[in-house]
């Protein structure tokens, strides 16, 4: 079963969170699992948009504590790694969707590149040799999921 890694903002607006959680469905929908900090913002939007389809999400926690995770992970992975966590999400992952995010997403958007892994960006870091930019959740579903 493919997984899908989601990285990104850990707080954000009101727009992007939707953005995620249209992610969030569409990896249900297409039948993957979804990967991510476990933490709120886009990972939030997006676990609670694949739990709502019906999916599995698979939150890597930078702590020690499984009750840290969002609601709608279904299977918390405590690691207490910090950031260094950013590697498990990446390594776990088939393909990843940045969306928004700062210098924590901007560490898995370089991991993932630096291990040849797919990155699909959505309002994310800019002009980043190997992230394929895409303008929708669709355009961004059809590249990871086909």
């Amino acid at each position: 079963m493919r997984m899908i890694g989601v990285i990104g903002a850990g707080s954000c607006n009101d727009e992007i969170y939707e953005m995620a959680r249209k992610i969030g469905v569409g990896i249900a929908r297409g039948g993957a699992i979804l990967v991510c900090g476990g933490l709120g913002g886009v990972m939030e939007g997006a676990c609670r948009g694949a739990y709502e389809a019906g999916g599995q999400t698979v939150g890597i926690l930078p702590g020690p504590e499984r009750g840290h995770a969002n609601p709608y992970v279904t299977i918390p992975i405590v690691t207490d790694l910090g950031h260094a966590r950013n590697v498990l999400i990446v390594r776990s992952s088939d393909a990843l969707i940045a969306i928004s995010g700062g210098y924590g997403t901007l560490s898995e958007i370089s991991i993932a590149l630096k291990l040849r892994k797919p990155v699909v960006g959505l309002s994310t870091w800019p002009n980043i040799e190997g992230i394929q930019y895409m303008a929708t959740p669709e355009e961004a579903l059809d590249a990871v999921l086909t």
